[in-house]
């Protein structure tokens, strides 16, 4: 009994040293946790803030050229976007001013341009989704990426369903404006309707893909102001994703 009683006293003594001993240890063991687990907060935070920035970035891209290209004279008076007779047609239309049917070319430009205004709304849902379904990786590459990343991110994602959207559209902004009974007039010229259909000109197509052309272009430009220059980051965010890429 009395061995038994002197043992629990010397257990009892070193209790308060072993217990010191390990004290150290285990503060450092719970920091590495804690400092662990608020890395992991820090990293999911900024994750989050990057796909958040450049979501933000690109609805303000998107919207800014959408509202730019679907307005009225949004196309024809952006001499970069501004849709001409093709190539093909277009020294038949030279050869048209020089006799005194410039007025018709003229008309037929007009009309292509007023068709894609029309369809440029169209747009804007469609680039919505895109957005949407925007991933982590898809941010981290457009983030990383060049002056017109994200721009291409939607040329990849969206140019299908814009062309789809938009071919409707533009077929009755064409017989809305005009456009079609321009061509047809135009095409009354032998050189034309030879070119034409020569090539297997479709005018419906020519102006949906000058309408996608034209909308990435400003759409790129508008992506371009936001990564480079600091009055276009009209957000805090805008500002903390582009300001310091992370």
């Amino acid at each position: 009994m009395k061995r038994w009683a002197a043992g629990v006293l010397v257990f009892a003594g070193f209790l308060p040293v072993w217990c010191a001993a390990q004290s150290p240890w285990d503060q450092i063991r719970q920091k590495a946790a804690g400092a662990a687990k608020a890395a992991n907060a820090n990293r999911a935070l900024s994750n989050d803030k990057i796909v958040a920035g450049l979501k933000e970035a690109l609805t303000v891209s998107t919207r800014n050229a959408v509202a730019s290209t679907g307005r009225t004279d949004g196309f024809l008076k952006n001499e970069a976007i501004k849709i001409v007779l093709p190539d093909k047609l277009r020294r038949v239309g030279s050869g048209m001013r020089l006799i005194g049917m410039g007025s018709q070319v003229d008309s037929l430009e007009v009309g292509m341009n007023r068709a894609a205004e029309q369809a440029a709304p169209a747009a804007k849902q469609i680039f919505i989704n895109a957005v949407t379904q925007m991933s982590f990786a898809d941010a981290r590459q457009i983030l990383s990426g060049n002056d017109t990343a994200a721009t291409e991110y939607f040329q990849r994602q969206s140019s299908d369903q814009l062309s789809e959207a938009f071919a409707p559209i533009v077929h009755q902004a064409m017989q809305n404006v005009g456009v079609v009974r321009q061509y047809n007039q135009l095409m009354r010229n032998p050189m034309a309707a030879r070119v034409a259909n020569t090539h297997g000109f479709d005018l419906d197509n020519y102006i949906v893909g000058k309408t996608l052309d034209g909308l990435f272009y400003v759409m790129a430009e508008e992506e371009k102001k936001i990564r480079k220059d600091p009055m276009a980051q009209t957000t805090s965010l805008l500002r903390e994703v582009f300001g310091k890429k992370p």
